[in-house]
């Protein structure tokens, strides 16, 4: 009796899991910057089976950034593989709605009945909502800041941190006097012209202005003489993106001006030195304002099983909840877009003040702006190559320099 008992217990128990793994709804994902989310996927993923144990994830190849992000779910489209959920940059948003491959969100919303229980920051919400509705949840939102070594800013008897560039560039020549052969990286070349689009913003000047190329004037000159004045005199090595920050984390760079979002993976692979973040420097004064960087959680499914869309709708859901940004605040340095996530890690950033840096600059949040119509991202690598001229010495009149890529770009946008 006994033995028929535990096989008929075994039997239950194996007809139970072979139910539950029929009845499992698989979603595929996307997302960028295998280096910043890896990490924060994996601790993530439990959770959200603990969760939804009826839901499997399967996550696509890792998009190399946010263009590539964008460039393969267009490419995706036309060939009808679509992901479920696609992570995409703050910046490229509109492209995807304005083609109709991006979801609007609103129905899904109005189902919740504690959607805004988790309060999403109305400024962050605000960068994935178009014509008044919700395309985009923000997944992680970042601004620039400043990492310092600071036994290499003692050395050259810098005690106070840079509030400006031109404290910067003095600061570049103490540490030159001090044997620091590479004393400054300032990430020109981060995804989307973003730290251009910075300069700009710290002027409170858009790049685009009424649908019209806005760096034209006084500001978008300034912004290409800071630049060219930090890249030569601070003697800046021009270091593709994926080797810009090994200087840095090796302990050979004391100043590295890069997005909070690489404050995880900064403190993870740095050498034996004291790091600490600082607010962003500005244009002889405090920033005006600072494009957002960062992703949304955009629903691009074309299934028409009503199963895979709720379960991509509760994924994207618990990535961006309270729970979900905690994850990706502690385990990167983006800001959570979500105010019951900030309630969650008021202790944790009392013990990781790098991580708040950018917290502390959220009321700068400007829009990261992408260049409108088809050759919107034609656009970005004509600026990023303008820029890149600045750092190999190949441009040096920077008025001239002005005056090429407003030409250019300007005959890009559309009509």
């Amino acid at each position: 009796m006994k033995r028929q008992t535990a096989l008929a217990a075994i039997f239950a128990g194996s007809l139970i899991a072979m139910t539950s793994a029929a009845e499992a709804v698989t979603i595929e994902v996307g997302y960028p910057y295998s280096a910043l989310f890896d990490v924060t996927f994996k601790r993530m993923m439990p959770l959200f089976k603990k969760a939804h144990p009826d839901i499997d994830v399967k996550f696509r190849a890792t998009y190399d950034n946010y263009e590539d992000a964008t460039n393969t779910v267009l490419r995706e489209s036309v060939a009808n593989k679509l992901p479920d959920v696609s992570f995409q940059g703050l910046n490229r948003q509109a492209l995807l709605v304005s083609k109709g491959i991006a979801k609007n969100l609103e129905p899904f919303i109005a189902k919740e009945k504690n959607f805004a229980k988790d309060g999403y920051h109305k400024a962050m919400l605000d960068l994935g909502t178009f014509n008044g509705k919700v395309h985009g949840l923000p997944f992680s939102v970042s601004l620039p800041v400043g990492f310092y070594n600071m036994d290499l800013m003692k050395k050259a008897g810098v005690t106070t941190l840079p509030k400006t560039w031109d404290e910067v560039i003095d600061a570049c020549g103490k540490l030159r006097k001090a044997g620091v052969k590479n004393p400054l990286f300032w990430g020109w070349n981060i995804t989307g012209n973003w730290f251009f689009q910075a300069l700009l913003w710290s002027q409170d000047v858009p790049i685009i202005k009424d649908g019209k190329i806005n760096f034209h004037g006084e500001a978008g000159l300034k912004a290409l003489e800071t630049m060219k004045k930090l890249f030569r005199e601070c003697k800046m090595l021009n270091l593709p993106v994926g080797d810009a920050g090994k200087p840095f984390v090796a302990g050979e760079v004391a100043m590295h001006f890069w997005s909070t979002s690489a404050v995880g993976a900064i403190e993870r692979a740095k050498g034996d030195f004291v790091l600490k973040t600082n607010e962003y420097p500005g244009m002889g004064s405090a920033p005006k304002g600072l494009p957002a960087g960062g992703n949304s959680a955009m629903l691009v499914t074309t299934s028409k099983d009503p199963a895979v869309v709720e379960a991509a709708w509760k994924f994207l859901k618990f990535a961006t909840s309270g729970e979900g940004a905690a994850v990706v605040a502690e385990t990167t340095g983006y800001m959570p877009p979500n105010k019951a996530a900030n309630e969650m890690l008021g202790e944790f950033y009392a013990k990781n003040p790098n991580k708040h840096t950018a917290v502390r600059q959220a009321g700068l949040l400007r829009e990261w702006i992408a260049y409108p119509g088809d050759k919107g991202l034609a656009i970005t690598q004509v600026i990023y190559d303008g820029i890149e001229s600045i750092v190999t010495g190949e441009a040096d009149d920077m008025k001239a320099l002005q005056e090429e890529l407003v030409e250019e770009v300007s005959s890009m946008m559309p009509k």
